[in-house]
This record gives C-alpha cells, sequence and structure tokens, in this order.
C-alpha cells in the first residue's frame, strides 16, 4: 500500500524565531493526530535543520533538507553534504525543485548525480519535476516530464525506488495563482506510473508516491488528493501557516 505524504517545502522563508513559532504552532494544531501509513514532512531553511530535528523529535513531523551536494566532502564552498545532513538526524531531502532547475542552472544529469548521493547514503529523495507553461501549450508537457524522469532516475536499480519520493509541479502552477485542476494531476499522475511500469513493472509502478506540488491549499486539496494516482502533496506556501498545512494534512488522511 502506497503511503500519503504531505509535505511542506519552507524554502528560503523563516528565521530562527520564527522558525520556532511555526513548529510550535505546527504541534499544537497536529496534536492527537494519528498518522496511517501517512508522513508529514517539514522542509526548514539549513540553518534551521538541527533546531528543527530537536524540536520535532516526538512529534509525528520528519524533518528533510531543500538540497544537498553530490560530492562527499571538498572544496564546494557554500554546499552541503549528505553526511552533514545524516549526521544531525536528517533522512528526506528534496532534490530537483523548479526554482533550483531555473535560478541555478541544475540539470538532469547533475541531478541524477545527487539523487545517486543520496539513494546511496540511504536518504530519501521527494524528487521534483514538471513542465513549463510553453511546455504544456504546445502538448509536450508529456514528453518533457518523461524526459526528467528518464535521465535523473530510471538509470537505478529497482530496489532505489524504496527511497524514492515524486513530485510532479507543473511549473505554471507554482506562486501564479493557478492551479492544475485535479483531472490533470491525475492525469499526469497516471501517465509517470505508467512510465515507471515500462521501465521497471507494476509492482514497482504501484508501490510508489507520487504528489502533487502546484499550488495546493485547504480549498482544493480534497478534489486534488482523491484521485487515485495522487498520493499528497508538496506544499509551498501553505506550508507556512500552521492552520493552512495541518487543515491539508488532515485532509489527506481522510482523502
Amino acid at each position: 500500500m502506497r503511503q500519503k505524504i504531505v509535505a511542506g517545502n519552507w524554502k528560503m522563508n523563516n528565521t530562527l524565531n520564527e522558525t520556532k513559532e511555526l513548529l510550535k504552532g505546527l504541534k499544537k494544531e497536529l496534536k492527537g493526530v494519528k498518522l496511517d501509513n501517512t508522513r508529514v514532512i517539514i522542509a526548514p531553511t539549513f540553518v534551521n535543520l538541527q533546531h528543527a530535528v530537536k524540536k520535532t523529535a516526538k512529534s509525528i513531523l520528519e524533518v528533510s533538507a531543500q538540497n544537498l551536494h553530490e560530492a562527499k566532502n571538498g572544496a564546494f564552498t557554500g554546499e552541503i553534504s549528505a553526511d552533514m545532513l545524516l549526521d544531525i538526524g536528517v533522512n528526506v531531502v528534496i532534490l530537483g525543485h523548479s526554482e533550483r532547475r531555473a535560478y541555478f542552472n541544475e540539470t538532469d544529469e547533475a541531478l541524477a548525480q545527487k539523487v545517486n548521493t543520496a539513494v546511496a547514503k540511504g536518504l530519501d529523495v521527494i524528487f521534483c519535476f514538471g513542465e513549463q507553461l510553453e511546455d504544456r501549450q504546445n502538448e509536450n508537457h508529456f514528453s518533457v516530464v518523461e524526459s526528467q524522469l528518464k535521465e535523473a532516475l530510471f538509470g537505478l536499480q529497482a530496489e532505489a525506488f524504496k527511497n524514492i519520493i515524486l513530485a510532479y509541479e507543473p511549473v505554471w502552477a507554482i506562486g501564479t495563482g493557478q492551479t492544475a485542476t485535479a483531472d490533470q494531476a491525475q492525469e499526469m499522475h497516471e501517465f509517470i506510473r505508467g512510465l515507471l511500469a515500462k521501465s521497471y513493472d507494476a509492482k514497482l509502478a504501484d508501490s510508489v508516491s507520487i504528489l502533487y506540488g502546484g499550488s495546493v491549499k485547504p480549498n482544493n486539496a480534497e478534489e486534488i488528493f482523491s484521485k487515485p494516482d495522487v498520493d499528497g502533496g508538496l506544499i509551498g506556501g501553505a506550508s507556512l501557516k500552521e492552520k493552512d498545512f495541518s487543515a491539508i494534512v488532515k485532509i489527506n488522511l481522510i482523502g
């Protein structure tokens, strides 16, 4: 049975004090919530990861990093290694987010190296991918997604997918106020599962959680999460508001 997952990507937001307040609010809102094959993950900025790990130790919240470097160590100023994350208790990392691709020129080839490093170290990877508006308008969205997955992930051995969480994020629906319809999300998620089945097998395809990552909010989460191939969401802006994020978590639990 696939896991349901709600992950909050805090991006470059929240000072330490703001992180403390948000964690306090989330724990209050989620107090007493029982998880049934569900994971709730938050991704603070690097400088607040260790604090977040300590403060969530006895809660249902897991902590993820937003990126890592593929090298074990070395002269890579400003970068963070897998070992550094593991050493402070972080076991999940987001890779391939559209902002990393757009602003920091991360290619599928570079992401493949990062994924390989993360998986080899036993980290769970929330791997992001998705098409631009132009791709969707030109009806190239399926081929773009297929290429991103094949180039970055499909060199992995089948057993590595126990550490992979997929997050489909149509770039045109992030921070724009636009959201893919629930049917559009389902159509793409079904396509992705089909790619996994063709490249590996049906059993693996049915075991991988696929999240939707495009402006999920409490008022649209129920419809999106109700689709059979949507296993939860990678949440951006709404994850910075404890009531909104907690509401989405609770919707996914009953969806």
